[in-house]
């Protein structure tokens, strides 16, 4: 059975992300979603929050399985038993900065992780989490960029902090 892990912070999922979701499911047996713990960034939503959202917005998705991690993804991906990782792509600035991380975690692993490089729908190429918490913080349609679900929570999170 062939797993892979499309690991990330997703605050929030936005369209971008449920695209490279939906493709790699149908590539791979198993897919595991997986957030990140990034302790150089500060996130809207918690962990918590986090999975909840993805699994909500996977859960028609059978094979798509969400969890999290604090640390480094090559130990994930050997605790799980997983060697490939799925990475998205919106630009070509996107590969460099993408291509060392998958060169570095090469190395690491002993070459035991592999990376494949999925290029988003030309839609949401210039989709980002941080253009959608920008929107969404000043009171803008993200309705285009997120599911509904998830632009009800941004609104709610960014009036809670205004008060």
């Amino acid at each position: 059975m062939k797993t892979a892990v499309y690991p990330g912070s997703f605050d929030p999922v936005t369209f971008g992300h449920l695209d490279i979701i939906r493709r790699a499911a149908a590539m791979f047996d198993r897919l595991n979603v997986t957030v990140m713990i990034n302790t150089a960034k500060t996130p809207l939503f918690l962990t918590e929050e986090r999975v909840k959202i993805l699994q909500d917005a996977t859960s028609q998705i059978p094979n798509v399985t969400v969890d999290s991690y604090h640390g480094l993804l090559i130990d994930y991906c050997r605790d799980k038993g997983i060697h490939i990782a799925i990475r998205g792509l919106r630009a070509i600035t996107d590969f460099e900065y993408e291509l060392q991380i998958a060169q570095t975690n090469k190395e690491l692993s002993h070459g035991d992780l592999d990376t494949v490089f999925l290029t988003t729908d030309l839609r949401y190429s210039y989709l980002s989490s941080s253009t959608v918490r920008e929107i969404a913080s000043f009171g803008g349609d993200v309705s285009a960029l997120v599911p509904d679900f998830v632009e009800k929570m941004l609104y709610s999170k960014y009036r809670k902090e205004e008060n």
